[in-house]
C-alpha cells in the first residue's frame, strides 16, 4: 500500500518542516505529499514516536495554508455537517469506512503498534473529528480514496486558500 511517490526526506525538507510547524517534526519517515514547488504538504509519520509514544496520525498536515484552510472549515461547522451526512448517506459511509481501512493498512505497513491497533485518525470510520487528518490523508493517497478529505480540499480550493496547481509557500 505504500505510495508510488518518492517520499525521501531531505535536509531541506526538515528545515521546511521546522519553518512550517515552528518546531522540530517528530517521527518523520517520508514526505507523503508535496507542493508544486517541492516543499512538504503532508508528512508520513511513524506509528510510534522516538520516545515510545503511540502516534495514530500517519499523515500529518504541515503546510500553513492547508492547516489554515482546514481550521477555517472546522470553525465553520463542516465537521458536524459531514458527520451528519455519514448517518444519512450509506454510500458515503461505506467509502469512508474503506478510507479508514486504507489508513490502517498504510500505518500497519510502517509497523504494528498494539495500543492503536484498529484505530485510525480523524474520527474514522464513523464520524469526522479532524479535517486536518482527512485532508492529509486525501493528499497522501490521491483523489478518490478519502471522500471527505477530497471534499474538504475542494472547499479549501473554492475559498482560495490553497489549490493543487499553485504554490502557496
Amino acid at each position: 500500500m505504500a505510495s508510488a511517490v518518492d517520499e525521501t526526506v531531505t535536509a531541506a525538507d526538515l528545515v521546511a518542516l521546522h519553518e512550517q510547524l515552528g518546531r522540530e517534526a517528530r517521527g518523520v519517515v517520508g514526505i507523503a505529499a508535496r507542493c508544486v514547488c517541492g516543499r512538504p504538504l503532508v508528512v508520513r509519520t511513524a506509528p510510534r514516536l522516538e520516545n515510545g509514544t503511540p502516534f495514530p496520525t500517519t499523515f500529518y498536515l504541515t503546510h500553513p495554508a492547508l492547516v489554515a484552510g482546514a481550521s477555517t472549515l472546522e470553525a465553520n461547522g463542516v465537521m458536524k455537517e459531514m458527520s451528519a451526512r455519514l448517518l444519512e448517506d450509506e454510500d458515503l459511509a461505506a467509502r469512508y469506512r474503506k478510507a479508514h481501512e486504507h489508513y490502517l493498512a498504510e500505518r500497519e505497513a510502517l509497523g504494528h503498534v498494539e495500543e492503536i491497533d484498529g484505530i485510525s485518525a480523524g474520527g474514522m470510520p464513523t464520524r469526522v473529528k479532524c479535517l486536518h487528518v482527512l485532508v492529509g490523508h486525501a493528499l497522501a493517497a490521491g483523489p478518490g480514496v478519502q471522500p471527505l478529505g477530497d471534499e474538504a480540499l475542494a472547499l479549501i480550493a473554492a475559498a482560495g486558500t490553497w489549490s493543487r496547481d499553485r504554490c502557496y509557500c
